[in-house]
């Protein structure tokens, strides 16, 4: 399902305290053959390896959340200990996957596991030409739509396992298909806060196909160009004033300054006027109180899905006030998307954290990155 801009959208067989007591006899069994995969970002979940078998523990399915869930992912002719401890046993590598989330997608082509993608609710968020290629060919079954999954289809497709998001713990669906035997993982990569934290989730597909190397491997080629362009980015001395979002009814939404899209400009050497707020997800302000403090921004970073300079003004004449709209210094990432409509920064974004900074010090600095073209923003006209 695709994330919408303002509201970033986004079961359960044991309570907390049972599952920490699993967790500690789990632990224990594994322990003399134990080894880790090693996550430097997400906070979300962790990955260990023992004889024969894998296990993922995620530890934040929701925010506002301490339950916990352990997945076990089997060798073929492996062994695995109290596999009743698990909310869910998968053999690994998967053969046949359902993935809900349009951000899964780019894991699986960079992992050259996308073949093995069956099904997928609301087909036409898809953005990505590889994928929807094998849509036009019929490889992949439309599922309906994410919050109300088409059960019996999805039965039909017999896939090793069905790859989950949650905004809590109630969802009958998913219920419905472990009933049946069909596992459901949990994954939250929609609620990490760090650009490399979301893009550490590769790890998480990694292990579901045995290319943990090959996973660690992308992943740090991304995290080298993200650190390398940061790096550059701190090193000038100019620091654009920058707002962010727009009006929805009569609210303006915008990052809070602990989110994912405050620390993408912090990190390209911006000055995010609501830097100082608390919060990871969007703040709702007034009208009043952002041209208050906003109106003489310099950068302008998406505004929410406007796709022109005359659309937003005819939406609501007050944007004129604020500088960034006087200049032009407009920046949307809503102008690019698949052939379906759906927008390719919600689906790759969170995957390809060094495009976005690329972009975003080339909106800041253009000096700095002389020869890089805008990958996910337009400067609306």
């Amino acid at each position: 399902m695709q994330k919408i801009v303002f509201l970033f959208t986004f079961l359960c067989v044991f309570t907390s305290c049972k599952n920490k007591e699993l967790h500690n006899n789990i632990e224990e069994i594994g322990s003399i053959n134990r080894d880790s995969v090693e996550i430097k970002y997400a906070k979300g979940f962790e990955i260990h390896i023992f004889e024969g078998y894998k296990t993922i523990t995620l530890k934040n399915p929701w925010p506002g959340t301490d339950k916990t869930f352990k997945y076990a992912l089997v060798e073929k002719n492996g062994s695995l200990p109290n596999p009743e401890s698990f909310d869910a046993v998968v053999e690994v590598p998967l053969k046949r996957i359902v993935v809900t989330s349009t951000t899964h997608i780019p894991s699986l082509e960079m992992l050259g596991e996308d073949e093995t993608l069956v099904g997928f609710p609301s087909l036409d968020y898809i953005s990505s030409e590889k994928t929807r290629q094998r849509i036009a060919e019929g490889e992949i079954t439309e599922l309906g739509k994410n919050e109300d999954i088409n059960t019996e289809i999805l039965i039909d497709l017999a896939p090793s396992a069905v790859i989950g998001f949650a905004i809590d713990g109630n969802n009958s669906t998913f219920a419905t298909l472990q009933k049946t035997g069909i596992p459901v993982l949990y994954n939250s990569d929609w609620t990490e806060t760090s650009p490399l934290g979301k893009a550490e989730w590769i790890k998480f597909f990694g292990v579901l196909f045995n290319k943990e190397k090959e996973a660690d491997s992308i992943f740090n080629s991304i995290e080298t160009e993200y650190l390398a362009a940061k790096n550059k980015a701190s090193q000038t001395q100019k620091r654009p004033t920058v707002i962010s979002g727009a009006m929805y009814k009569d609210v303006w939404y915008m990052p809070q300054g602990d989110s994912w899209g405050a620390q993408f400009i912090a990190d390209a050497n911006g000055d995010y006027l609501w830097k100082d707020s608390k919060g990871t997800g969007s703040l709702s302000l007034s009208l009043e109180s952002v041209l208050e403090k906003g109106n003489h921004a310099e950068i302008w970073i998406g505004p929410g899905q406007f796709t022109t300079l005359d659309e937003m003004k005819n939406a609501n004449n007050v944007y004129k006030q604020i500088a960034a709209f006087k200049t032009g210094d407009v920046y949307s990432y809503s102008l690019k998307k698949g052939k379906t409509g759906g927008v390719i920064y919600f689906e790759l974004a969170p995957n390809r954290p060094d495009l976005v900074l690329k972009d975003l010090i080339k909106i800041l600095h253009p000096e700095l990155l002389p020869t890089h073209e805008l990958y996910f923003f337009n400067k609306l006209k």
